[in-house]
């Protein structure tokens, strides 16, 4: 099939990059559909997304246990995290074992499309691997607001972390991910514009990534798209006051999110635009900093005692990812702490909107009572 190929002739890997329950597993599924192969087997469809993730299981337990090596979860806030990751890219073994399973998805194909919330974590091993194998790669970034996206994390992947600490790996990964790919031939694609008007949407991305296939797709791939897309899928429709984050998290959120939206508007992926971004980015590894300080004595409170061990890398529910059992960051640590005051059975009556309104209050009140 030769839907995929690039302007150039040569083979195209797509990798659709950004934060999990963006609207990733909607639009692999439409690039699917055009043509480009999502390697076998897939992750099996479930509650959490019953239309299908569109991700490779191979690709899905690699970028696992990379990460669990790392000690990094799959949203994780630090930024010194990347520090970490970038690593893989570094060792041969690991930049060989993709390539040689990269190639393999090549034979008899021109185009691929790799998709996992994970795979933001590890680009340049990514376009290590693709270089070797002679294939053109560029990245689609889906937007969705934030309030929403980290709603929709809560009630499919858990409580474990927090309103406000998920809010910040959603700042962490979207800004380390563009950041990332600048060099690259990249699209960012809007959740609710792809549900309302997904023709114009793939039409744009296709001109973006030189895709011609998406820009003018033949009737029945178009049928094929128009029943696929539903506007329904669009479950998780909140607000900030729904979620309950902390106003400094709110406010830092907000700001990166404007500055993304404006990236998917015409000519607004520009230098000025991307200028914005690293202002962003600055300010945001400040903020982090100083968390981590102010939380100190948190830290050395929650560090394992000596000869107790440590204990690896939890599974998150569903496909949603791993969790550190014993996260490193002063930050994390100051804004979990919160969790034990609301003893979990009463936890588990209510919604996770309500269960952060819950901890927020109850704490305020301990607060006040000890006094």
């Amino acid at each position: 099939m030769t839907t995929g190929v690039g302007t150039d002739g040569r083979k195209r890997l797509v990798i659709v990059a950004g934060v999990g329950r963006s609207g990733t597993s909607l639009f692999t599924t439409m690039l699917s559909l055009a043509g480009f192969h999502v390697p076998q087997p897939e992750v099996e469809p479930d509650s959490t997304n019953p239309k299908g993730f569109g991700e490779s299981r191979w690709v899905v337990d690699f970028h696992r246990r990379l990460l669990r090596a790392r000690r990094v979860s799959m949203w994780d806030s630090r930024p010194a995290a990347w520090a970490e990751t970038a690593t893989a890219a570094d060792d041969a073994a690991t930049v060989n074992e993709l390539r040689a399973w990269l190639d393999v998805q090549f034979v008899g194909r021109d185009s691929v499309v790799i998709k996992d919330p994970r795979v933001g974590w590890f680009l340049p091993l990514w376009r290590a691997a693709a270089d070797d194998v002679g294939v053109d790669v560029s990245f689609a970034s889906l937007l969705r607001h934030p309030a929403e996206a980290v709603s929709s994390a809560i009630k499919w992947y858990g409580e474990w972390q927090t309103p406000a600490s998920r809010t910040l790996s959603w700042v962490n990964i979207m800004l380390e991910t563009e950041h990332a790919t600048r060099a690259d031939r990249r699209a960012f694609v809007p959740y609710s514009s792809l549900l309302s008007d997904w023709s114009a949407e793939v039409d744009r991305v296709g001109k973006t990534l030189e895709i011609p296939v998406l820009s003018d797709p033949p009737d029945d791939m178009r049928k094929e798209m128009d029943a696929f897309v539903d506007p329904t899928l669009h479950r998780q429709k909140v607000s900030w006051q729904d979620v309950g984050v902390p106003e400094p998290v709110q406010r830092i959120a907000d700001d990166v999110w404007e500055k993304f939206a404006a990236l998917a508007t015409p000519d607004g992926d520009a230098s000025e635009q991307q200028a914005a971004l690293d202002e962003a980015r600055t300010a945001y590894h400040a903020f982090y900093a100083e968390a981590e300080a102010i939380a100190q004595s948190t830290i050395h409170a929650l560090r394992p005692k000596a000869g107790s061990g440590t204990r690896g890398v939890a599974k998150d529910a569903g496909a949603g990812g791993a969790r550190p059992a014993a996260q490193g960051s002063g930050a994390d640590l100051l804004i979990r702490v919160a969790e034990r005051v609301v003893p979990p059975n009463l936890r588990r009556r209510v919604s996770p909107v309500w269960r952060s309104r819950i901890m927020r209050a109850a704490n305020r009140a301990a607060r006040f009572i000890k006094r």
